[in-house]
């Protein structure tokens, strides 16, 4: 006899097509193809809506989930939350952020067995994960979490959450869409690289991504290889800061900003000849760095985030142990100046994106875990 389809609600109080956004549309569609029904509420009109929709995945009405403002607001969310698990016959709510995991645990009704409707949480970054009373008793009415890094992992058990309820699921990418054979030559066109050195970096235009330290040390690589390029791709309120920090490094020439890449993204990967990235974002399972592993590039990054469980160093790329400039370039030189060795790390990224980040893994584990949850106890 097989097992009844679930029905799981997930929601995500974000609305930009970043953090968690990617990584909960990924495990909502899997769950949808294992033949699960799941619902999903976010904070709708921007790119998450959007990227959602082209998903097949239509968010549900009336609820807010926007953090802070007035009471009533949370109030309300709390009553319609409440009202859809019930009318919707929900077996599982899957957070993903503070916001709707407190909406989460105070809404949820009691299900078909007189039980509450188990709660679980995915932590995306470390810092989500907090301590404290408040913290411990939303903690104890979770009934599992998910941790996307072995740092998020440790950092579980030692705010007190079971070890039994913790599991750690790797971040995912797509690789049907980031693949070695994607074609470069359009964005070598485009930004006039010719056969130069390619590094490509991918993070958002913030505080504390890494871009300083990149710069400081892309620069005295251009001693040894004065073609190199570096191209950073994204968008933020930093633009304009980096774009001056590039100028007061003599570096205009040597340094392109692409903007915000989306369809062709596969493309940009494809140019280079390495990746780099200096910082953790809102999501710690680094997912830029697994898309360049996937299209076969070698990935330069720091031991933050689950990038010291991602990069093999030495195999897939190289991990840096300190935040110096000459560090950075001294690693940039080995896998450019070696691009034959750079191919052959890019290949044994890609193989290891195939065995241990492909989406479906995740989403059999985490349907595991939904499973033992709503199994009644004999």
């Amino acid at each position: 006899m097989s097992a009844r389809a679930l029905t799981v609600l997930h929601l995500a109080a974000n609305r930009w097509w970043t953090g968690s956004a990617e990584p909960t549309v990924h495990l909502a569609t899997g769950l949808r193809a294992r033949g699960h029904r799941v619902l999903l509420a976010l904070i709708g009109g921007d790119r998450f809506e959007t990227k959602a929709r082209e998903a097949g995945l239509s968010p549900v009405p009336d609820l807010d989930l926007r953090a802070g403002g007035h009471p009533w607001r949370v109030a309300r969310d709390v009553a319609r939350l409440r009202a859809l698990a019930r009318r919707e016959a929900v077996d599982v709510i899957h957070a993903h952020h503070s916001h709707d995991h407190w909406l989460s645990v105070l809404a949820r009704p009691r299900g078909a067995h007189g039980t509450p409707i188990p709660v679980v949480r995915t932590f995306h970054n470390v810092r989500s994960v907090r301590r404290g009373l408040a913290a411990s008793w939303l903690h104890r009415r979770t009934a599992a979490v998910f941790a996307v890094s072995r740092t998020i992992e440790a950092r579980c058990g030692e705010v007190g959450i079971s070890r039994t309820r913790v599991f750690w699921t790797p971040g995912t990418v797509d690789l049907a869409r980031f693949r070695p054979d994607v074609d470069g030559t359009p964005i070598r066109e485009e930004f006039k690289l010719g056969e130069a050195p390619v590094v490509v970096s991918v993070a958002r235009f913030a505080a504390n991504r890494g871009h300083e330290l990149l710069l400081a040390g892309f620069r005295p690589l251009l001693t040894e290889l004065p073609e190199a390029r570096l191209l950073l791709v994204g968008k933020g309120e930093r633009r304009a800061y980096l774009e001056q920090r590039v100028a007061e490094l003599e570096l205009t020439s040597r340094v392109l900003f692409t903007g915000y890449r989306d369809a062709d993204l596969p493309a940009v990967l494809a140019a280079a000849d390495c990746f780099a990235l200096m910082a953790a974002g809102s999501d710690e399972s680094c997912r830029a760095a697994l898309e360049a592993m996937a299209a076969g590039k070698p990935v330069i990054a720091r031991r933050v985030g689950a990038l010291p469980e991602t990069v093999a160093h030495g195999v897939t790329g190289l991990l840096l142990d300190d935040d110096a400039p000459g560090t950075v370039a001294r690693a940039l030189a080995t896998v450019l100046g070696d691009r034959a060795r750079a191919r052959v790390m890019g290949a044994a990224g890609r193989r290891r994106a195939e065995t241990d980040f492909d989406p479906a893994c995740t989403v059999e584990a985490v349907e595991a875990v939904y499973r033992r949850l709503t199994t009644p106890s004999a």
